[in-house]
């Protein structure tokens, strides 16, 4: 069974840095591109970072200059560095596989690794 396991979520301090990992297990079909949502509480998941096979990348607004995805294209491995971490980061992490089959374009999740940001 295809699977994707996070790890390196916990608390951290204002201003501080935690690295998220991402690497899948079990036989998946292609991955066109990798990315990390997140989810605080209230509010609707958001997608935080994203990588395509290509390299490309994407970030919402609030994290450019702080956060950083990176891939290891033959490991299906995604990274997430974070710097200079705020409260309203707060959330849970969820790591992203985007792939497609022949019904259409579909998603692999993780499960979710809890980040807090607080003094």
């Amino acid at each position: 069974q295809a699977q994707l396991v996070e790890s390196g979520g916990g608390a951290v301090q204002p201003g501080g840095s935690l690295r998220l990992s991402c690497v899948t297990s079990g036989t998946m079909l292609v991955i066109n591109a990798m990315g990390w949502y997140r989810q605080a509480p209230g509010k609707e998941r958001e997608l935080v970072a994203r990588i395509d096979n290509g390299g490309d990348t994407k970030y919402t607004d609030s994290v450019k200059g702080r956060f950083t995805i990176s891939r290891d294209n033959a490991q299906n491995t995604v990274y997430l560095q974070m710097n200079s971490l705020k409260p309203e980061d707060t959330a849970v992490y969820y790591c992203n596989a985007e792939s497609a089959d022949g019904l259409g374009p579909f998603d692999y999740w993780g499960q979710g690794t809890q980040v807090t940001v607080s003094s």
